[in-house]
């Protein structure tokens, strides 16, 4: 056991160093057996942080990210947090401007992130294979960016169904429907 976490902890060190090393605009954690964001990055790559557009906690144990992760990592692009424990986020995930995608598939989410409806950059949103009833549609169909919507494998209310259908202006995944097309 103990041998294992000192395999996770090497790793998790050399891809932080490979990041700020190199000046990747990337960081790949996912796979580290990581229950939270380790503290210690945040001095280990506060040189590189407002370089980094891509970020990959994927497969994890997180439940929870912090609002310290969001306002560091401020210049995100894409944020890849599938396969977790995650059950809500940060308000502060309204701060990431530049948010294009992100991935939250494989989680425990009960309530849509209603903070990501005001991400006014954001495209794809993944939520597949979570236990989401209840889908903010109003606010969603005033996202102009929004390009897709995945809620397959959500228990997603009929009565939510109905409602988005003709209000959404982007590709919506429904289980076990097929997509929904724009409008």
């Amino acid at each position: 056991m103990q041998k294992q976490m000192g395999e996770a902890v090497a790793r998790v060190a050399r891809k932080v160093n490979e990041t700020v090393e190199n000046k990747t605009d990337s960081l790949d954690l996912a796979n580290c057996k990581l229950i939270a964001f380790p503290v210690g990055i945040y001095k280990a790559m506060r040189s590189v942080t407002e370089g980094i557009h891509r970020i990959s906690l994927a497969n994890n144990e997180l439940k929870s990210l912090t609002s310290r992760f969001v306002t560091t990592f401020s210049q995100l692009r894409e944020l890849n947090l599938s396969g977790n424990y995650l059950h809500r986020l940060p308000e502060e995930v309204t701060s990431l401007l530049h948010l294009q995608a992100i991935d939250l598939s494989r989680n425990r989410f009960r309530r849509f992130p209603e903070p990501l409806t005001t991400v006014a950059a954001l495209e794809t949103i993944n939520l597949e294979e979570n236990e989401i009833t209840e889908v903010p549609v109003e606010k969603l169909a005033t996202m102009a960016s929004l390009r897709s919507l995945n809620l397959r494998a959500n228990p997603v209310s009929p009565e939510a169904r109905l409602l988005v259908r003709p209000l959404v202006p982007f590709d919506l995944l429904l289980s076990p429907e097929e997509p929904v097309p724009k409008a």
